[in-house]
């Protein structure tokens, strides 16, 4: 039962890695060609001043490109994990997964503290990775080894008075 349980979590995985990748692929494909991004969602308007923003490259290459970068690999190593189920395949993808989710942060406190303006792409990339890490959290537990009791020292002889 748990064995199934987490394959259901390793598949959403894979769906959650999917819809990030169609995410970042969609900012890329702005970003390369320049067309305005369709972003009036919820009042959230501020995707293109977000795309447009000096923040929105690093070393002259798009953040998006990153992203799909991070969600291809998340998707590769979750269809891995479906075939394997191996503990490394599911330790590689919580490590990936908390880089992204660490970039998301940093990314989306730049938007709030910096740039002044939201991109729901952005942050419906964040939730993704949020999503993912919680799911490889689940699918393979994190457990600190327990430390082996110390022995107790050795008990010293009883002590006794000489007698006469």
């Amino acid at each position: 039962m748990l064995g199934s349980m987490k394959r259901i979590g390793v598949v959403i995985i894979l769906l959650l890695a999917f819809f990030g990748l169609a995410d970042s692929a969609y900012l890329t494909q702005h970003a390369l060609s320049g067309t305005p991004l369709l972003c009036d969602i919820q009042n959230l308007t501020g995707c293109n001043i977000v795309a447009a923003s000096e923040y929105s490259r690093i070393f002259g290459i798009p953040l998006a490109e990153f992203g799909v970068l991070f969600y291809c690999i998340i998707f590769v190593l979750a269809a891995l994990e479906i075939i394997i189920f191996d503990q490394l395949l599911r330790r590689v993808l919580q490590a990936i997964s908390l880089v992204g989710v660490i970039a998301s942060l940093y990314f989306t406190l730049v938007q709030v503290f910096v740039i002044g303006a939201f991109c729901i792409y952005c942050l419906a990339s964040a939730l993704i990775a949020l999503l993912i890490l919680i799911l490889a959290s689940f699918i393979e537990p994190i457990r600190r080894r327990p430390r082996p009791m110390p022995e107790p020292p050795p008990t010293p002889p009883p002590f006794s008075i000489p007698s006469v």
